[in-house]
């Protein structure tokens, strides 16, 4: 379906196993290359989907300079949003353990926003997703945290893992953006790229 891409020897730069599998299901060949200390620092006043956004196009500013006029570079960014502040990563498990709990019987918004650069074009852009959780025990969260140690993840969960398929009560949106790659709206872009 993606023929015109035939052209682009595919970069995926991004360490998560999650966008590597979603990118190979959508049939799409790519070779994965990453820098070592690429900086996910964003300005203070950015708020929601503009993190993310930020932060992509950052990434993808890190790679552009070694890539050559066949290459399609692909780099992406996720965040959890939560009553207007980030929860990203969490440094250890005591903290993964506080963002689940802040989470719980709540309504949070995850952003995933993609970058695709070439030599001559680059095109940004996100995609937004409400997720609800079911309430949460001390417990639970401490279960989640030790079985699948999701400190690589923003807001300390995979919605693919345990706690998705326990406490996930509703899901507005993309499922697969909430995994950290939103598969529909790349596809759209990739079939506009010439």
């Amino acid at each position: 379906m993606l023929d015109h891409l035939k052209k682009y020897h595919i970069v995926l730069a991004s360490h998560s196993p999650r966008r590597r599998e979603l990118l190979a299901q959508m049939g799409i060949e790519f070779e994965v290359r990453t820098l070592p200390d690429v900086s996910e620092d964003y300005p203070a006043h950015l708020q929601g989907g503009a993190i993310p956004l930020y932060i992509a196009k950052e990434k993808a500013d890190s790679y552009r300079t070694r890539l050559t006029d066949n290459e399609l570079l692909i780099t992406a960014d996720t965040i959890v949003w939560l009553d207007g502040r980030v929860l990203g990563k969490p440094r250890d498990t005591q903290e993964a353990a506080d963002m689940l709990m802040a989470l719980g019987e709540r309504t949070h918004q995850v952003y995933t926003a993609i970058c695709l650069t070439t030599a001559k074009h680059q095109e940004a852009f996100y995609d937004e997703t409400h997720v609800t959780f079911a309430p949460l025990t001390a417990e639970e969260c401490a279960y989640y945290v030790q079985a699948c140690r999701p400190l690589d993840k923003a807001g300390a969960y995979g919605i693919q893992e345990w706690i998705g398929l326990t406490h996930v009560t509703a899901i507005e949106g993309s499922y697969f953006n909430v995994v950290g790659l939103p598969t529909e709206k790349l596809y759209r872009a990739l079939c506009r790229l010439k």
